[in-house]
């Protein structure tokens, strides 16, 4: 387990069977209405959500970011911790 992943998360969001835009529209939305040093739980079955929209958004703010791959499902957690 990484740094991320083994914090309790402050909020979980389910965004299974969305596909882009949607995982980071409402990754978006749900960080802005949490504080600096929450963590937040996106679930996740978008490839291109958790492979490359999730992590270049986290990476321009400044937000730490770690993912985990379930490959036996074929979905991903991600961790976001705002800044």
């Amino acid at each position: 387990m990484g740094e991320l992943s083994s914090k309790t998360p402050d909020k979980i969001l389910d965004v299974m069977g969305r596909v882009c835009p949607y995982p980071l529209v409402l990754t978006k939305k749900e960080l802005e209405k949490m504080s600096s040093g929450q963590l937040l739980k996106v679930l996740t079955d978008a490839p291109a959500s958790a492979e490359d929209s999730l992590p270049k958004y986290a990476a321009k703010q400044g937000h730490k970011f770690e993912s985990v791959k379930n490959d036996a499902q074929g979905s991903w957690e991600i961790y976001i911790q705002k800044v």
